[in-house]
């Protein structure tokens, strides 16, 4: 028998051995479904919107995945037809893992239903970070989520609470500073601000609720692509990542990021960091950030311009993205060139030229010279309980200085 005609065979072995094994796993209750086929099955929730796994008609039971892997892999099936096996398999793993039940994790049921699994998001990249040394992307996550986590109860209250300061607050405060302003450096200012001063102080419940579905679909998405890779590492090395690539799940650019991650040096474990970074905000959830900027009319910019203007990643070194690249704008008043100085940022972390050049500029160099310059003082921030620290980055919790700060931190002068 040539080679050919033995992968052919082996194949045809498989399948039969995947539906005999489906057979086996049928449930006891009369008339349930048989679990679905396990090759060549597409992954109809990629982008992580639905509850369950990349396959919304597969089983996300731990058990019943592996051992149908074991079986393809036996029978020498090429990985493409597996891969969303495969997938389901080290997502499944992930989550049990996390303590998560993939088939509760439902962004449409709001963030009360889900705001225990946003916490433990978190908390397990912190897990991943300190299981293995070089996962440095993981511990970013995980500082990073701190204040992305805070955000979340921020938005979740003040959307309750309109009428306490909030976003209309911060919206107000934003339009009074503007009224003191000359209307030619009025004029200049980006769209998102004169939106944050106009339209902030109109937002609704069903406006927040709106945006913190797309915020639990963009988190969900970003666990359910880095987790499984990281998992199957962890278990298999190089070999369970590159299974993963070959069937479909992950391009050329993220297996050499693993493989510099592999080689174990500071150099290789940098690039591997900015490589998952990247992969996370430029291919992941870039689509997704694209939709919510310009989602719900006006109000998608506002939110997502609010919560850039709040952004403060508790990671140290790192700038506020104010900081990072603070707004000034210049025009000529009464014959003379004038500079407006604002505490505002000056662009909007959904737009992503802008977004990446925080995150690559300032957000890693900082995680990485925590981790790689001063490793003795990265447990200090990697080795703490998630709620409390948190619960320190909320808005909330910062708002006199933080609204004092909108409202009082304008200068006009010479240009």
């Amino acid at each position: 028998m040539t080679t050919r005609s033995q992968r052919v065979f082996g194949e045809v072995i498989a399948t039969f051995l995947v539906a005999v094994l489906a057979i086996v796993h049928l449930p006891a209750v009369v008339g349930a479904q048989p679990y679905a086929v396990y090759l060549d099955v597409a992954a109809d929730n990629q982008d992580g919107e639905l509850a369950g796994g990349f396959s919304t008609t597969m089983t996300t039971d731990r058990e019943q995945l592996g051992a149908a892997l074991d079986v393809v892999r036996a029978a020498g099936v090429a990985p493409e037809r597996y891969g969303t096996l495969a997938r389901q398999y080290w997502l499944s793993v992930g989550a049990e893992n996390a303590g998560i039940d993939l088939a509760e994790w439902d962004p449409a049921r709001g963030l009360d239903a889900n705001l225990d699994t946003v916490d433990k998001v978190y908390v397990n990249y912190l897990r991943l970070y300190n299981s293995h040394d070089g996962f440095w992307w993981t511990g970013m996550a995980g500082l990073a989520g701190m204040s992305f986590a805070a955000g979340f109860w921020d938005l979740d209250e003040v959307g309750g609470l309109l009428s306490v300061p909030g976003v209309h607050e911060v919206g107000t405060g934003v339009g009074g500073a503007m009224s003191g302003v000359p209307w030619e450096l009025a004029a200049e200012l980006p769209r998102d601000v004169r939106l944050l001063a106009t339209a902030g102080p109109t937002l609704t419940r069903p406006d927040v609720d709106w945006y913190l579905h797309r915020l639990l679909i963009m988190q969900r998405n970003i666990f359910m692509d880095m987790v499984p890779m990281h998992e199957a590492y962890l278990a298999g090395g190089l070999p369970a990542v590159r299974e993963l690539a070959a069937g479909g799940a992950y391009d050329d650019y993220a297996l050499e990021a693993w493989r510099m991650l592999d080689e174990g040096s500071p150099d290789g474990r940098s690039e591997a960091l900015l490589r998952m970074a990247s992969r996370e905000q430029n291919q992941i959830i870039a689509d997704q950030w694209d939709v919510t900027a310009a989602g719900r009319g006006d109000f998608g910019r506002v939110l997502t311009y609010i919560t850039t203007v709040g952004g403060a990643p508790d990671i140290p070194g790192a700038s506020t993205l104010g900081e990072f690249r603070p707004l000034s704008v210049r025009a000529d008043v009464n014959g003379q060139p004038t500079v407006l100085h604002t505490p505002l940022p000056a662009f909007n972390w959904a737009d992503r030229e802008p977004r990446w050049e925080y995150i690559e500029q300032d957000l890693v160099p900082a995680f990485r010279s925590l981790v790689r310059d001063r490793p003795e003082e990265a447990p200090r921030h990697l080795d703490v309980g998630f709620r409390p620290r948190a619960e320190q980055n909320r808005i909330l919790v910062r708002l006199p200085v933080f609204a004092g700060q909108m409202a009082s931190g304008w200068a006009v002068s010479p240009g």
